[in-house]
């Protein structure tokens, strides 16, 4: 595993690669459990020159989940195998790593959305959290969808749109999306 940040040419050279899933391993006992199913849009450069979801410093995600409840203190980046322990998996819509999730096409989006229904049926994830409005519209053909939760099944897991956590994004806070996060225990939507 890296240690040090990327440099540009680590940058480029990152480009269209794929990082593995973060998900339980099979089989029957409490890794098996997933609760909550993180979907981001896709690998930037940066997570995928590290190989670690959400990496790049100012994502969101990291401390938005610990400030929400769901990690009894802040994971890093590299610490994302410790996720199926609190019943709690990341995947991509997209798997390709790009600087910019506009770089996406609507086809791979669409073809995205059937990889995600049939992840969701195999892991039957109670939530399947999807970061990202205008990816999910495009992918899920809803385009008037907004954040929160969503009247539609997928892969039988309750869908909940987020704000997406990337530090491109000036208007989600890591504290407000960790109040998103924590509407989920008023509906009784908890990871366990």
């Amino acid at each position: 595993m890296r240690t040090s940040r990327p440099d540009p040419a680590d940058l480029a050279a990152a480009r269209n690669r794929t990082i593995p899933d973060v998900l339980p391993a099979p089989g029957p006992g409490p890794t098996a459990v997933l609760g909550v199913l993180f979907c981001g849009i896709n690998p930037g450069l940066y997570s995928a020159a590290t190989g670690w979801h959400f990496a790049r410093p100012g994502n969101r995600f990291w401390p938005a989940l610990h400030l929400s409840g769901f990690t009894p203190r802040r994971l890093a980046p590299s610490e994302q195998h410790l996720l199926p322990g609190y019943g709690l998996g990341i995947t991509n819509l997209v798997p390709r790593a790009t600087a910019q999730a506009a770089e996406l096409s609507g086809a791979e989006l669409l073809a995205g959305a059937e990889r995600l229904a049939a992840l969701t049926r195999q892991y039957r994830p109670r939530i399947l959290a999807i970061a990202g409005v205008t990816a999910y519209r495009t992918a899920f053909g809803h385009p008037r969808a907004a954040t929160g939760p969503q009247p539609e099944t997928i892969g039988g897991a309750r869908v909940w749109v987020l704000p997406n956590p990337s530090g491109l994004n000036a208007h989600t806070t890591a504290p407000k999306l960790a109040e998103t996060l924590r509407l989920w225990t008023q509906h009784g939507l908890q990871a366990r």
